[in-house]
């Protein structure tokens, strides 16, 4: 039995027919059923630990076609098409006779070549000189993470009065939890809608799509180990009920893990 409260939510059991099933967690809740990173890292999960992948993972998409309600769910993951070095995968989530979210996801044998990171890591304060939470966080799903506020948290008065979507933070598992693919997935959707932060005012939103870039190989991840990650996210357009944000992860040797991209509707 998995010990970590991230491995407890992530755990699926292998059916013969080839689907997996699996339970909402408690501890990962969000307003409205589960947290989004959750979901989308079960879905990773489901192509992880499929005996035929080949590779690591290197993008995965989630689309969120209704809200996940919290109880039993059955996910599957078949590969469409395996070439020499990728495969490509289709995800699908069920509860009941519904389908909750579908996906796609590429694995891929790396290769040693040339590289380089042309996103800059940001200059912050370190994360034990950025300050934690001084309460209790109001979504429980946030209370699985250690949160270290740099710039760009939720507004102190939601007056209408923001003016950036700019947000930057440390995070990592709490209590800390070795990085792999399945968590690095999950922190990618760490960060709240952007729309609260640039307008400071609540408004009904939803993840509709998230990509997942992975810029990491698994020995990468394996030197992070239970170390912070930087996170940045912002967003470019809000229009016609639509908005999307990009954010990126870097551990704290400054290597850019991760990076995403959503939309996600909102009304106001």
């Amino acid at each position: 039995m998995p010990t970590h409260s991230f491995d407890q939510a992530i755990a699926l059991e292998p059916q013969p027919d080839g689907t997996c099933t699996g339970h909402t967690n408690p501890g990962y809740a969000n307003m409205v059923g589960p947290y989004g990173g959750i979901t989308t890292a079960q879905a990773l999960q489901a192509v992880l630990q499929s005996p035929t992948r080949l590779g690591e993972p290197v993008s995965l998409t989630v689309n969120f076609c209704a809200a996940v309600a919290d109880g039993p769910f059955v996910v599957q993951a078949w590969a469409a098409r395996t070439n020499r070095s990728t495969q490509h995968w289709m995800i699908e989530m069920r509860q009941g006779d519904e389908v909750v979210m579908t996906g796609t996801a590429v694995t891929a044998a790396r290769r040693d070549t040339w590289g380089v990171d042309e996103e800059p890591m940001p200059l912050c304060p370190p994360p034990h000189e950025s300050p934690l939470p001084t309460h209790r966080l109001p979504m429980e799903f946030l209370n699985r993470y250690e949160l270290r506020s740099v710039s760009g948290g939720l507004p102190a008065a939601w007056d209408g009065s923001g003016h950036s979507s700019l947000t930057q933070l440390w995070v990592r598992d709490e209590p800390p939890r070795p990085l792999d693919f399945a968590s690095l997935s999950a922190m990618a959707d760490i960060f709240f809608p952007r729309v609260f932060i640039r307008r400071a005012t609540h408004v009904p939103v939803g993840t509709v799509s998230m990509t997942v870039y992975f810029h990491a190989s698994s020995a990468q991840l394996a030197e992070t180990g239970t170390g912070y990650l930087l996170g940045q996210a912002r967003a470019q357009a809000f229009r016609n009920g639509f908005f999307d944000q990009t954010s990126q992860l870097w551990n704290e040797a400054g290597v850019l893990l991760v990076t995403t991209h959503q939309i996600v509707y909102y009304k106001g």
